[in-house]
Formats: C-alpha cells, sequence, structure tokens
C-alpha cells in the first residue's frame, strides 16, 4: 500500500541507491581505498542525520502555516455571512421605502428649475441691456475703436452662445428662434466690425509704413476670432450660428485679391511700342518696393505662423504668371515678345528684382517654379521668330529692290580695295541676319537656334528671288543689249556677293564648333552662282555666235582671222572677269574655254563644207592646228591650264582630219571615242564627212566598231560633244521631170 500511495518514494529511493552504488565502485575501486571505508561512514552518518533534522524542521513549520490559514478561512467565512444578513435587511428595507422616493424626484425637478431660474434671474441685467450694448458697439466701431467694440461684441456672443446651448441641451428649437430674433442686432455688429477689418488688411502695406497700430489691431481681432473657433471645433457638442468665422482665412483672401487688383487688374495694358516696356519696369519697381515693405514692416506686426512674406511672394509670383498671359493673348510685336520673354527669364529673377539684395535671403521663388512655363516660353519663342521672320522678309525684299534697281544704273557698281565689283547687299542681308541672331541668344539657347534656323530658311529664300530677279534682268537684256548698261559688271557683283554670302553664312551658327552650312541652303547658293555664270557665257555666246556662223568656209579654209576676232572678244570678257574673285574666275575660264570649243566643234558638224580633195583635207588640218593652238596659247595665258581645256578635242579631231589611211580610221575613232566617251555615232559620221574621202564601207565598218565597244561616261568627266546638236541631213529634192542628183 505504501509503495502504490507514494511512486514517487520508491523511485526516488531507487535513484538515491543507484547514486550511492556508483559513487562507491567510483571511491572503492582499488582494495587499499577500503581502509577509508569507516571515516566515509561516519561523515555519511552524519550528513543524513544533518538533512533528517532540517526536512523536519521544514516539515514543522508548513503544518504551522497550513494550521494559521485554515483558521483564518473559518473567520472569514463567518464575517462573509454576517454581511450578507445585514445586506438583506438594507433590501427589505429600501423595499420598504420606495414610495418615499417618488417625493423626492419632484423634490429634485424643482431644485433644477429653480437653479435655472436663479442664473436667469443672473444674466436679465445682462440680457436687458443687449440693445443698449448694441448701440454702444457701434459707436465704438465708428469711432475705431475696434479693440474695445470687438471685447463687448465677444461679451455678448458669448451670452447668446451659452443660452442658446441650453436650450439645445433641452431640445427646444422654438425657444432658440426667439433668442435668435432678440440677438439679431449681432449680425449687423460682425458685418461692421468684418468690412471695417478688410479695408484696414486692404491697406495694410501703407498702414505699416504710417499707422502700423490700426493693423496690428485688426490682426490681434483676427487672432482672437480664430481661437474661438478653435475652441468651439475641439468641443464640437455645440456650433453657434456664424461658427467657424475663418476670419484667418478671409485676411489671406483679402490681402491677396489687394495685390492682385492694385497691380494686375488696373487700367489696359498698352502693348505697343514703349508702352509695354514702362508697365513693366514699373511692375518691377512697385513688387520691390511692396515686397521690402512686407519683408522689414508688415512681417513685424503679424504672428510667424502667418508667413506673410512667403504668401506676399507666392501671391505677387503667381499674379505675374497670370498677368503675363493675358498681356500674351494680345497681338504683340516682336519687341513686345522679346520684352516679355526676357523680362520674365531673365529679369524677373535678376538682383534687380526678385534677386535683390534687401530681398535676400527670405524672398526665394526658385521653389514657385517658372514664371511662364516652358510649353509657353516656347509658344512665346515660336511667335517671335514668326514676328522676325516678317521683318526680315520685308527687310530683304526692299534690300532686293533697292538692289535690282542699282543694275541699270548709269555706271559701274562699286568695287573693293581689291578691285573686285560689289554690291552692299551681302553686308546688309548678312548683318540683319546676324543681329537678330545674337538678340535672340540675349533670351536662351533654344530662341537662337530657333532665330538660326528661320535665318538660314529667309536667306535660301531670298537667294531664289534674287536668282529670278537675275533671270527677269536677263530677259530684258535680251530684248535691248544696252539695258543694262553695265549688264556684265553686275553679273560679276553678284558672283561676288553670292561668293561672300557662301563664306559668312558658317558665321551666323551659334556653335561655333559646328558651323557647317546646309545642304539645302549650299545648294541654293550653287543655282545662284550658275545661273550668274549662265547669263555671263550667255552674253559670251552673242558675241562669238557672228563669227562662229563664218566657220567651216572657204574664205576661212585659205587663211582668215576669224579665231583672232573670238581671241580678241575672248581676251575682252576675260578682263571682266578678273574682277570676280579668283574661285569664280577660274570657273568662268573654264566654262567660256567650253563654250569655245563645243561652239567651234557645233560650227564644224553644220555640214557647211566638205572636203573635195587631199589637198583641202590638208588645209583643214592646218587650219585646225593653227585655231587650236592659238585658242590653247590664249586661255594658257589667262591662266587656265592646259590639261583643263577641252581644246584638246579639236586636236583629236584633226587626227582624224589627217589620217591618210581610210583602213585605219577604225583604230583612230576608237581612241577618239574611248577619250570623249559623249561622242555619238552622230557626230563620228558627221565628222567623217569632213574628209569627203570616206565610202559607206568604211563608214559601216567605223560605226559597226563603235556599237561593239559602247562607252561609259567616267567620274568626273566634262562632257561636250552631248551638248552640241547634229544637225538633221537634208534629203535630195526631185524635181518632175529632171534627174535626182
Amino acid at each position: 500500500m505504501p509503495d502504490e500511495e507514494w511512486p514517487e518514494a520508491e523511485k526516488a529511493e531507487k535513484l538515491a541507491r543507484g547514486a550511492a552504488l556508483k559513487w562507491a565502485s567510483g571511491v572503492f575501486y582499488r582494495p587499499e581505498k577500503l581502509e577509508g571505508l569507516g571515516h566515509y561512514r561516519s561523515r555519511e552518518t552524519q550528513r543524513n542525520s544533518s538533512i533528517q533534522s532540517r526536512l523536519k524542521s521544514t516539515v514543522q513549520s508548513y503544518l504551522e502555516g497550513v494550521s494559521a490559514g485554515l483558521e483564518q478561512l473559518r473567520s472569514a467565512a463567518q464575517e462573509v455571512q454576517s454581511v450578507c444578513q445585514d445586506l438583506g435587511a438594507a433590501r427589505w428595507a429600501l423595499l420598504d421605502s420606495a414610495d418615499h422616493f417618488q417625493g423626492l424626484q419632484q423634490m429634485r425637478a424643482l431644485v433644477e428649475e429653480h437653479v435655472q431660474l436663479a442664473s436667469v434671474v443672473q444674466v436679465l441685467p445682462q440680457i436687458f441691456s443687449v440693445h443698449e450694448v448694441f448701440s454702444h458697439t457701434l459707436q465704438l466701431l465708428h469711432g475705431q475703436r475696434l479693440l474695445e467694440a470687438h471685447a463687448e461684441l465677444m461679451m455678448v456672443e458669448h451670452l447668446r452662445d451659452d443660452i442658446l446651448s441650453q436650450l439645445h441641451l433641452r431640445g427646444l428649437p422654438g425657444a432658440q428662434t426667439t433668442v435668435l430674433s432678440y440677438f439679431s442686432g449681432l449680425q449687423q455688429l460682425n458685418e461692421t466690425l468684418a468690412k471695417q477689418l478688410w479695408d484696414i488688411v486692404g491697406s495694410s502695406l501703407r498702414l505699416v509704413r504710417e499707422d502700423p497700430v490700426l493693423f496690428v489691431t485688426a490682426v490681434r481681432i483676427i487672432e482672437r476670432e480664430e481661437k474661438i473657433d478653435d475652441t468651439l471645433l475641439l468641443e464640437a457638442t455645440f456650433l453657434p450660428p456664424g461658427r467657424p468665422k475663418g476670419w484667418r482665412q478671409k485676411f489671406y483672401h483679402v490681402l491677396q485679391d489687394t495685390i492682385r487688383g492694385a497691380r494686375f487688374h488696373g487700367a489696359p495694358v498698352n502693348a505697343e511700342g514703349p508702352g509695354l516696356a514702362r508697365h513693366l519696369a514699373a511692375l518691377q519697381r512697385d513688387i520691390v518696393s511692396e515686397l521690402r515693405v512686407v519683408k522689414d514692416l508688415m512681417v513685424q506686426c503679424v504672428p510667424t505662423h502667418y508667413n506673410i512674406l512667403s504668401v506676399c511672394t507666392a501671391t505677387y509670383h503667381q499674379a505675374l504668371a497670370s498677368h503675363l498671359q493675358e498681356i500674351l493673348r494680345e497681338d504683340l510685336d516682336k519687341q513686345g515678345l522679346f520684352l516679355l520673354l526676357e523680362w520674365a527669364l531673365h529679369v524677373y529673377h535678376s538682383p534687380e528684382m526678385m534677386g535683390h539684395p534687401d530681398l535676400l535671403p527670405e524672398v526665394d521663388v526658385s521653389a514657385l517654379g517658372p514664371l511662364m512655363s516652358p510649353e509657353l516660353v516656347d509658344q512665346t519663342e515660336r511667335r517671335y521668330v514668326v514676328k522676325v521672320k516678317a521683318s526680315v522678309l520685308e527687310w530683304m525684299q526692299r534690300t532686293l529692290e533697292v538692289e535690282f534697281k542699282e543694275w541699270f544704273r548709269e555706271e559701274e557698281p562699286e568695287t573693293d580695295h581689291q578691285g573686285f565689283f560689289q554690291s552692299a547687299l551681302p553686308v546688309i542681308v548678312m548683318q540683319m541676319l546676324n543681329e537678330n541672331i545674337q538678340v535672340a541668344s540675349l533670351i536662351n539657347d533654344s530662341l537662337q537656334q530657333k532665330v538660326y534656323n528661320m535665318a538660314l530658311e529667309e536667306l535660301e529664300a531670298f537667294l531664289g528671288r534674287l536668282r529670278e530677279a537675275l533671270v527677269q534682268c536677263g530677259k530684258e537684256h535680251q530684248q535691248d543689249r544696252a539695258v543694262p548698261k553695265y549688264y556684265v559688271s553686275y553679273l560679276l557683283a553678284m558672283l561676288n556677293n553670292n561668293l561672300a554670302l557662301s563664306n559668312s553664312v558658317s558665321s551666323l551658327h551659334p556653335d561655333t564648333a559646328h558651323r557647317e552650312v546646309p545642304a539645302s541652303l549650299q545648294a541654293a547658293l550653287d543655282r545662284m552662282q550658275k545661273k550668274a555664270c549662265q547669263l555671263l557665257l550667255e552674253e559670251l555666246l552673242l558675241d562669238l555666235q557672228p563669227l562662229c556662223l563664218q566657220l567651216p568656209s572657204r574664205k576661212w579654209l585659205s587663211g582668215s582671222q576669224l579665231v583672232g576676232s573670238m581671241c580678241e572678244v575672248i581676251d575682252k570678257y576675260a578682263k571682266d572677269f578678273s574682277r570676280v574673285r579668283k574661285p569664280i574666275f577660274t570657273l568662268l575660264l573654264m566654262e567660256s574655254e567650253l563654250l569655245v570649243a563645243s561652239q567651234y566643234l557645233r560650227a564644224l558638224m553644220q555640214r557647211k563644207m566638205v572636203c573635195k580633195s587631199e589637198e583641202e583635207r590638208g588645209q583643214l588640218c592646218e587650219r585646225l592646228l593653227q585655231d587650236a593652238t592659238q585658242l590653247r596659247e590664249l586661255f594658257c595665258g589667262l591662266g587656265l591650264d592646259q590639261g583643263q581645256q577641252s581644246l584638246e578635242a579639236v586636236f583629236a579631231l584633226r587626227e582624224l582630219i589627217c589620217l591618210k589611211d581610210p583602213a585605219l580610221l577604225s583604230l583612230e575613232v576608237l581612241g577618239f571615242i574611248t577619250k570623249y566617251p559623249d561622242a555619238s555615232d552622230e557626230h563620228i559620221s558627221t565628222l567623217l564627212d569632213l574628209r569627203g574621202d570616206i565610202s559607206k564601207e568604211v563608214r559601216h565598218v567605223v560605226l559597226e566598231m563603235m556599237a561593239q565597244h559602247p562607252q561609259v561616261l567616267p567620274e568626273g568627266y566634262r562632257p561636250i560633244f552631248s551638248t552640241i546638236l547634229v544637225p538633221v541631213p537634208e534629203l535630195p529634192f526631185c524635181l518632175r521631170k529632171g534627174k535626182c542628183a
């Protein structure tokens, strides 16, 4: 039974025996250790005795505590039973007194009513004096004794609000209407006071300089009302009529409206002429002056949390942004658009305005955003470019008209210090374009690039109109070669002008590292140069044609001064060509030489003469050699290298004429067309006709050889034969009764 009731004791005894055996086996594992067995036994006996005595003491203490606790529980149970009996008795006593409590309830209602009546009796003098207070307060307001008036107003409002609050708690809306009617004068007083306050705020910039007391008074009243609003909103039990007043927010609105109305909603702005400049200068002066007043004086008159300087700065900034947009809705000229861009992008942030030393560092508009949005700036820049474009177009048109009239003057064009013909046209055009680009650079790089692109477009269009004017002048000259008198000289001047424009275009580019002439503009310059050269060559051709018409002929073959006369004409024109600068002079020489060579070959191909004998062929070869040599020496003397001349074709043609054996003609022709691949079958056939001894078989062999060796024009080849039209041979004409020749 003990083992079944206390299994933990048995388990503890087994563990203790096991631990003792383990300890003993560890201590007495040698025989010599057994000698100390008696010592160990006595020590363990003492130890067990000590443990048993401590256990007995602990168990005894525990039993004493349990006994005391049982005694306390027995005493508490008795006391609880006594309390229950007392509560039961009290309950029966209360049930017996329930009828008496009904009378106490009526007494409580009477007490409350008595208290309320006592409160009403206390405030009756104040209620009866309300209308008198209204009159006195109104007098104080008229006398601008605002603080006293506001104190009485607050007192009456407090009285009204207390009465309304009590009525609200008791759920008496009808009585509230009566009270509101009785205190209706409060609304008039509030309106009168508010009107005076907003008049003061509207004049705040003047008052803080002249008499800040009135402005400070208004701010104090506004702050009082704000505190009352905050208190009522926090309680949130009853909100009297007219609350919250929100006078601080109204203060900001009135101040902002005053700033907008005084500076930006006045008389309409004169956007033409110097009116806009004066308006912007006045805005700059007045805004800086008023912000100084706010920073130095008004800030000291209002609480710090008003942030009055930041509010005024933001108001000016926003009002200015809107005002500039209104001005931009007008049809401004280019000066007006430039003024607005310069003012918004540079003047506004400069030390003369918002960056003024007297305003820094408190005034900072960098966080308010740009005065003009990037989109509006871009739109204004484009409008400015359109206006400038119209001005440039008009100016260029007048310049062209003046230039056109000068071509018909009775005197030569002016010359530079080197004697080259010129006019003022390049200087006028480039100066005008460059000035507009430089003016645009004062705004920003974007506008400068836009104006630069516009300038190139207008210059390209101007070159087109100038070319058309040259064509018109050429037509008038064709009708009467005496008009203009110095036609050639002015064409040469235009070539020099065109070269000057070409050399100056690159200087217009804003970026000095990327001064490349656009391809379309370069093409316009090239077309202009080509047209002027063409008109000059046409003039040369008109003087050479009468001489070329005499080629070939028997008279020329026997010895004539035709080529000498041609050289005189060419030399005369070459002297005129020397009045243009070298690259154009060389080009004119090359084109003149090509013209002379092609006209000489064209004359030979007109089928005017056919050699009748070998002697005539010899004379023809000699004449060709003399003429070609004379012309070549002339152009070499003028400065044109022999390798640049097309007269070599005349020497090559002479070899075809001088060939003794017609059987070798195919090889000679092959070499000829290899050197001059633009020579066609008709050209070769016509040239062979000059010999007068070519049979049909030889001609067929030559043409067959040409068909077997088609030629391709090499790159850079200057065509000469492709510009020469071969006349169609005349068909034999037969009479009715005669024989055909």
